[in-house]
């Protein structure tokens, strides 16, 4: 743990999976942003809070990115929630949560216990994500229960626990990327997600596999621009080059591997000049990248949501891990294969029993003994836990006709889900909807009721980084008057709902220590973990169990099946759920900028920030595109698909692919990009299809 000055508190960035280290001073009243000095905000009585970035902390090395510097400015946002509301006006935190239980009562007593549901977040802490999962497996007796991670890694997850036996999203620690040769990005755009990162990736030689000339691709010594959904093709192109050319590691996949002729025989009818014309990428281009790949010393795989967000995701990043497997790097010192979670606590979020068919420890919920552990650390009869339920789509699908009552914590799906328009009609159709938020985000305006919660530098907790690092959330301020904790809101709301409130722990280490037990002996295992090691600064990755010293690089002795090896998958390609026709000649595509973050419920608060992404949607169109349909660089389109349509400033970018369009998911109302997108879903990891859309280009008229 690095040093601290006096009055500082050491802690995370509230923002993606790198959790780059923070240290936050009180410094009065108002709210600055640490960086530039900024005055205090009009917010009165909130405390300004200044940042820095811990020195020590060997992710971000002392850096942040625009947005750890201005996250401060969450604090006091002029409309920060500080009271509940029910049916739009302001109440009292008895009559808010009174009416909530009296709502979940009477919706089950007509419709059964499945009619209430809960919607989850990777951006709540372990502690947050486990009693979520508990209240609604116990106190609410429902199967259910999802988050919106499943629109974030649910495909590598997939992917991972099929190749591996278990799934963290990086095996290795971040800075292991430092000492590479080659590094190969497959649908990730870290330069602007996640730019502290950059720093590992300043020695490596980089490939980056993306429609868009990216900021990450840009550095790249390599750019591959894919045509949208067709990534699985050009990873079979990639290994059908490495096995062609002789280039597979042998030894290790006869020793640490099996099913490579399966997944090989697939690949075999994809040879480079076949890969070129389904993907558009040059024959040449994808022979070099092979042997760049082939030919480093040390050398990484790694996917991001631009591999997994299709209709065929877990398939696509499957094939990214057999080529890996091919060369030999996974659980290799210096080498491997790893997945860019993109929320804060994406990784811990899951495996701590949020997700529609996980357990804590990522325990199945279909399997006895499993269900038999975590109900005996319960306290109550494994035959009474609810089994799987529906994931997010499904679920939002199910709204209003099977599902009557939902309960939203720390996501927006009114912004973030696809098919937007849809979801907020099957909102508006629910006997009651509660959301527990700090904004007054899309979905809280639907809202019965809405709680006013903690935000990140208000409470105690853990959260879990890309690298399977556990970390500790620590309070520097006091919560306003008004405010609770999501943990003190689900104990509040079981107490009314006939359960001793003790069973649902207000206190973050109390549920902590519940955790370490619920998770004992799982493939998740934080029984080792505690906040004493924690908060004496050792790094402890899961799994770590009692005694150990946690594992900070997975499968170097042996991987999590049964029989020690690896497993490749037989996958082949197949078209999106949706292509180009006359009516919709485009293809659409989605993604983050810089300068925002998830649904931007947060991020489109910050003056600073908005200035620096613009404050209304866009769409990146290739000039000759544009000038087909009509438009300048600066016009107002309508993007339409089949499914609906959204407003765009028109910005020129040359170096994309003359039949893509791009949209950033950060703004709301008739800005959705997710207005457009299709939920079409991936018959494993249940993920939509966010990243391929059919669409069409039309000036807006001037008013």
């Amino acid at each position: 743990m690095s040093e601290t000055e006096p009055g500082e508190t050491a802690t995370h960035c509230p923002y993606c999976a790198l959790q780059c280290g923070t240290l936050l001073t009180g410094t009065g009243t108002g709210t600055g942003t640490g960086r530039e000095g900024a005055a205090a905000t009009a917010a009165a009585g909130i405390p300004a809070v200044a940042v820095r970035p811990d020195p020590d902390f060997p992710v971000n090395r002392g850096g942040l990115c625009q947005k750890g510097w201005t996250a401060p400015e969450l604090l006091g946002v002029p409309d920060r929630l500080r009271t509940p509301l029910v049916h739009g006006r302001p109440a009292s935190w008895d009559e808010a949560l009174d009416v909530v239980a009296a709502g979940l009562r009477r919706v089950q007593e007509r419709h059964g216990k499945d009619a209430a549901a809960v919607f989850g977040s990777g951006s709540l802490t372990n502690e947050k994500a486990y009693i979520l999962g508990k209240f609604a497996r116990v106190a609410l007796g429902t199967s259910q229960i999802d988050y919106n991670g499943r629109f974030c890694m649910s495909s590598a997850a997939a992917a991972g626990n099929a190749a591996f036996g278990i799934d963290r999203g990086l095996p290795f620690p971040v800075t292991d990327l430092g000492s590479a040769d080659v590094v190969l990005i497959a649908g990730g755009n870290p330069a602007e997600t996640m730019p502290p990162l950059m720093r590992h990736l300043e020695h490596p030689r980089l490939i980056v596999i993306d429609p868009r000339r990216t900021r990450t691709a840009a550095r790249a010594a390599l750019h591959l621009q894919p045509a949208p959904g067709t990534d699985l093709a050009l990873a079979l192109g990639l290994l059908h080059v490495v096995v062609a050319e002789g280039l597979t590691d042998t030894a290790y996949v006869g020793q640490r591997t099996r099913g490579f002729e399966a997944a090989w025989s697939r690949a075999l009818s994809w040879w480079p000049e076949r890969t070129e014309r389904v993907t558009g990428v040059p024959a040449a281009l994808l022979r070099e990248a092979a042997r760049m790949l082939a030919g480093a010393d040390r050398a990484y795989v790694l996917t991001g949501r631009g591999a997994e967000q299709h209709s065929k995701g877990t398939d696509t990043v499957a094939a990214f891990v057999n080529l890996a497997l091919a060369l030999g790097l996974p659980g290799r010192e210096g080498s491997g294969y790893g997945c860019l979670t993109g929320q804060g606590n994406g990784q811990g979020g899951r495996e701590l029993g949020q997700k529609a068919d996980q357990l804590p420890g990522y325990r199945s919920i279909a399997d006895p003994a499993d269900r038999a552990h975590v109900a005996a650390v319960w306290g109550v009869d494994p035959a009474s836990l609810p089994g799987p339920g529906r994931s997010a789509v499904e679920l939002f699908g199910a709204l209003g006709r099977d599902v009557h009552a939902l309960l939203v914590f720390g996501s927006n799906p009114v912004v973030s889900a696809p098919d937007a328009a849809r979801v907020r009609r099957q909102l508006s159709a629910l006997d009651l909807l509660v959301v527990s938020d700090f904004v007054p985000s899309e979905t809280a305006a639907l809202a019965d009721v809405v709680l006013p919660v903690a935000q990140w530098a208000e409470e105690e907790g853990t959260m879990t980084s890309l690298e399977g690092r556990v970390l500790r959330r620590r309070r520097a301020l006091t919560p306003p008057p008004g405010v609770r904790t999501d943990l003190e809101v689900l104990s509040a709301l079981a107490g009314r709902l006939g359960f001793d409130e003790s069973a649902f722990p207000a206190s973050p280490p109390a549920v902590f220590e519940e955790l370490r037990a619920a998770t004992r002996g799982g493939r998740a295992d934080y029984s080792g973990i505690s906040y004493a090691r924690l908060d004496s600064g050792e790094a402890l990755y899961w799994p770590c169990p009692e005694g150990s010293t946690g594992t900070p690089r997975l499968f170097l002795d042996r991987f999590a099946h049964p029989d020690g090896r690896a497993v490749f998958a037989p996958v082949d390609h197949r078209d999106a759920a949706e292509l180009r026709s006359d009516l919709y000649p485009l293809l659409a595509t989605t993604g983050r900028v810089l300068a925002q973050y998830q649904s931007g419920a947060q991020t489109r608060r910050i003056p600073a920030l908005v200035e620096a992404s613009g404050a209304e949607c866009f769409v990146e169109v290739h000039p000759d595109t544009a000038e087909r349909a009509g438009l300048a660089d600066g016009d107002r389109a309508r993007v339409r698909s089949v499914r609906g349509s959204t407003e765009a400033v028109v910005r020129y970018e040359g170096s994309l692919r003359p039949d893509t369009v791009f949209l950033p998911f950060h703004f709301g109302a008739g800005g959705s990009a997710n207005l457009l997108t299709n939920p079409a879903l991936d018959p494993v990891s249940r993920m939509p299809e966010f990243k391929v859309c059919a669409v069409r280009l039309e000036p807006v008229a001037a008013r």
